[in-house]
């Protein structure tokens, strides 16, 4: 779907069309991280019960942020990774969230012991672990994949750069809070976790240089948003070089100062990205372009259709 904020038009197109809507010069930015195997089976020590562990960030080589599933997993107690480490949790965050220090960093057994940590709704196993990542995804380091990336083919990309469209890459590492449903009343006072995220010098020089002369930004997804909107926020508009974290929260009401053009996935109701989009496109016109969606039989969620909003 295309969506024309200008003047609340409407156009259905196949995502294959996206570059006869950008114009030479435009920046397409992507966010190249890459999705780790996060989920593991483990035990408890002692006694052998069976519990959950999904890495959430990595705090340092052997410390993880985590949510762990299973009873009695308190401070102190240990777990054993099937086929990886043993690992004791070291402090409770609330909820089911935990620290977790390993015996030895657990990154290069991920591929062999984890698992993809695919959303609750998507029932249907992978053929292939890479169904689950982009095509340009590069490193690695996400809870989760930046989906509205997931519609690009190696195809469309050299379609892109050859109508004179730059290609822009940036990393942002997707939390599982991203998702987390907005349960207060009044959304300001929902807390958004930090994702780290790097945008270096030469991405900065050619954004500005698009900037300059009048052409456009293009944000391929909520995760390219955030940390687009993070470069600009302190330098009046201009692109800086930025890296670590950005708690940056975008609501209706919010003053974009990177992005001029967004593509997106169809979003769960009550979620902070559904809010970054409203903001963007205006509340109402999202409303309205989501009952259009569902009249159309357009798919919704991480593997369903996209939206472009001019």
């Amino acid at each position: 779907m295309v969506m024309n904020r200008n003047d609340a038009s409407f156009q259905d197109a196949v995502f294959r069309d996206l570059p006869a809507y950008l114009s030479p010069g435009d920046v397409l930015v992507v966010n190249r991280t890459r999705v780790i195997p996060a989920r593991l089976k483990a035990r408890k020590l002692p006694g052998g019960g069976r519990a959950e562990v999904l890495l959430l960030k990595r705090q340092s080589p052997g410390r993880w942020e985590c949510l762990v599933g299973g009873k009695g997993l308190r401070v102190g107690r240990r777990v054993a990774i099937e086929g990886g480490p043993g690992g004791e949790i070291v402090e409770d965050l609330g909820g089911p969230r935990r620290v977790i220090v390993f015996d030895h960093p657990i990154g290069r057994e991920l591929e062999s012991v984890g698992e993809m940590p695919l959303p609750p709704y998507i029932k249907t196993p992978l053929h292939h672990p890479d169904e689950y990542q982009t095509v340009y995804a590069r490193e690695p380091g996400s809870a989760a994949a930046p989906t509205a990336g997931l519609h690009f083919t190696p195809r469309l990309l050299r379609e892109v750069r050859e109508g004179g469209i730059q290609l822009v890459e940036i990393t942002l590492h997707v939390g599982l809070d991203t998702f987390a449903p907005v349960d207060e009343a009044d959304p300001r006072e929902h807390h958004i976790h930090s994702e780290w995220c790097r945008l270096d010098e030469d991405a900065a020089t050619t954004l500005n240089a698009a900037k300059d002369r009048g052409a456009r930004v293009v944000a391929v997804g909520t995760t390219s948003v955030r940390t687009l909107e993070t470069a600009a926020k302190d330098v009046g508009g201009r692109f800086a070089a930025v890296e670590g974290p950005t708690e940056l929260y975008i609501l209706p009401g919010y003053n974009f100062k990177a992005v001029d053009a967004m593509i997106t996935n169809f979003h769960l109701p009550r979620s902070t990205l559904l809010m970054m989009v409203s903001a963007f496109a205006g509340r109402e016109a999202i409303l309205d372009a989501y009952e259009r969606a569902k009249r159309l039989g357009y798919h919704f969620y991480s593997f369903g259709d996209a939206m472009l909003i001019l």
